[in-house]
């Protein structure tokens, strides 16, 4: 299982990706994915939505389940993956390319507050 050191991660299975103008990307992890199986379907937030941290704002669904995805941060969503959208598999193929959807944090320093890929990795029990 991969986990990118660059990458902070939630305990709700969440990545995040932090841009130069500070803006964050959002995906769920290769765990999060193996766990689902086979994705088959995503409902991703509104662009222009505003979103609390930890607020329920997006649904993955697979072939065994389907499962919340849950904002890491606060923030406004700026984008959505359409492409993921159009190709829900594509989170299977590779879960660190396939975002979701991207956030203008209302506070930057909050990606501080989330969990390194060694925390993580602990987490899970990897």
């Amino acid at each position: 299982m991969s986990l990118p050191n660059e990458l902070k991660y939630t305990a709700s299975h969440e990545w995040v990706r932090t841009h130069a103008d500070g803006s964050v990307t959002v995906g769920i992890t290769d765990h999060a994915q193996a766990a689902l199986g086979d994705v088959v379907f995503l409902e991703l937030p509104t662009v222009g939505s505003k979103l609390n941290a930890g607020q329920a704002c997006a649904v993955v669904e697979s072939v065994k389940a389907a499962s919340d995805i849950y904002a890491p941060l606060a923030g406004k969503v700026l984008a959505i993956n359409e492409a993921v959208s159009a190709s829900p598999e594509e989170v299977n193929n590779d879960a660190y390319t396939a975002w979701l959807f991207r956030l203008q944090p209302a506070q930057v320093s909050d990606i501080d507050k989330l969990m390194s890929a060694q925390d993580y990795a602990t987490a899970i029990g990897v």
